[in-house]
């Protein structure tokens, strides 16, 4: 692990960017958070004030009292169209419109890396999007807006509208397995990397958390920008303990600089 200085990390990452040829980036709370987005786990996050065992597959698909729990904390924590990208966002984008970002693999829910200006089929969603609702019947997909809408005029259970069947958030839950495609070209994107940044995770949250492992055992170089401890900073060659946003934008104007220059 690298704990130089700030400002010497940054022109380090900046520089392991324009060497790359292959660079992924992977993103976790930390991004979401700094977009308003609570985030799940930290000492403020919503397992703070619900129970997490309400908030299984098992429990959605058996039990309408915690479907309704489950509809209330999406609506009241997750569903929202007022969260924008922040700085981090912007600069991940701007990555990709210079040519040198191939891929995002993400743990969030909150399609800010499209709203940022990534293209879908670039940006991988580990834990799915929450501006989906799908039916488990008859498999039609429900906008944010739709579901938004009926929640907020009183229905606390929506089901789909042309069959009645059970809509379900299109995230994974806890006891549900990740989208088997996504999972396996995500793992693919990182094992073929020859750069991967982590920034806002804490990568205690497995599978996704074997991305960067993949990486560094197919010879990446890995670096981590997150506010606090992970498990792999032994094996990054950098790593940079600030906010997501700031770092990243002060990352990408060095690449900017060096490129235009």
């Amino acid at each position: 692990m690298n704990t130089q200085n700030i400002d010497t990390l940054t022109e380090k990452t900046t520089d392991l960017i324009l060497q790359s040829r292959k660079l992924v980036v992977f993103t976790g709370a930390g991004v979401s958070t700094e977009s308003g987005i609570p985030d799940f786990r930290g000492p403020q996050g919503l397992w703070s004030r619900f129970d997490p065992d309400d908030f299984t597959i098992e429990k959605f698909l058996s039990d309408p009292e915690s479907r309704r729990k489950q509809w209330y904390i999406f609506k009241e924590g997750l569903m929202t169209d007022k969260a924008l990208p922040n700085d981090a966002h912007v600069a991940i984008a701007e990555l990709y419109k210079m040519g040198r970002l191939d891929c995002v693999i993400t743990q969030n829910i909150d399609n800010l890396h499209q709203k940022a200006g990534l293209p879908d089929d670039v940006v991988f969603e580990l834990h799915g999007n929450m501006q989906w609702a799908v039916c488990l019947e008859c498999g039609r997909r429900y906008s944010f807006n739709e579901i938004k809408t009926r929640l907020d005029t009183g229905e606390d259970i929506p089901d789909c509208p042309a069959c009645h069947g059970m809509l379900k958030p299109a995230i994974v839950m806890f006891g549900e397995q990740l989208p088997y495609d996504v999972l396996e070209e995500a793992g693919r994107r990182a094992r073929s990397s020859d750069l991967f940044i982590v920034i806002g995770s804490t990568l205690v949250v497995y599978p996704a958390a074997y991305m960067p492992r993949y990486a560094v055992q197919s010879g990446a170089k890995l670096v981590i920008v997150n506010q606090g401890e992970t498990p792999l900073d032994r094996e990054a060659v950098v790593c940079i303990s600030a906010r997501a946003g700031e770092t990243m934008a002060a990352i990408v104007n060095k690449v900017k600089e060096k490129t235009s220059s």
